[in-house]
């Protein structure tokens, strides 16, 4: 018997992450996890944000059906202002190969890129002197308080989760 069935470990505590992935599974049981990214604290590329959410998922994989690892970071893209968009990624795993998904990227105002990459914080930090809240990410997130309110960050990460899970849905159609 398989003690795992039905259960999905996300490799984060962050309840945005935890509740989004339980959305989208709300047949499993889901659980959170303490879990490092094996990335810098800030991605700066499409390739290291996916390789954090890669991370993240096999590392939490144990006695669950499917682990989950989310990971934002922001990437180079042209013709925006700042030069780089937000990607929220998210990879599913089943213990023998990965399914990933992305979010819509957006772009932060080109002051709060800036510092990340001339100060070498996350975007996060980068914005506390504008929001007040050194914690937005396990609130609203930076995506709630640029929307007013209109999108937030559960439901933002949740698109993600979506898009990967998709891949596990139409599993006949994914097989090379």
């Amino acid at each position: 018997m398989n003690t795992g069935a039905n259960r999905i470990r996300v490799a984060s505590m962050n309840m945005n992450k935890i509740t989004a992935v339980q959305e989208v599974f709300p047949s499993f049981r889901v659980k959170g996890a303490a879990c490092k990214s094996g990335v810098r604290e800030q991605p700066l590329t499409l390739d290291e944000t996916i390789e954090g959410a890669i991370f993240r998922a096999k590392s939490v994989f144990r006695d669950c059906e499917y682990s989950v690892g989310i990971e934002d970071g922001i990437a180079p893209v042209p013709n925006t202002r700042s030069g780089y968009m937000n990607f929220c990624a998210c990879v599913i795993y089943d213990g023998k190969r990965t399914y990933p998904g992305l979010a819509p990227a957006f772009e932060y105002p080109p002051k709060f890129t800036e510092r990340v990459l001339n100060e070498g914080i996350t975007i996060s930090q980068a914005f506390v002197p504008a929001t007040g809240k050194p914690y937005i990410g396990y609130e609203e997130g930076i995506i709630g308080w640029l929307t007013g309110g209109r999108m937030n960050r559960k439901d933002y990460t949740k698109l993600a989760v979506e898009m990967a899970k998709m891949q596990i849905d139409n599993a006949g159609l994914y097989q090379k």
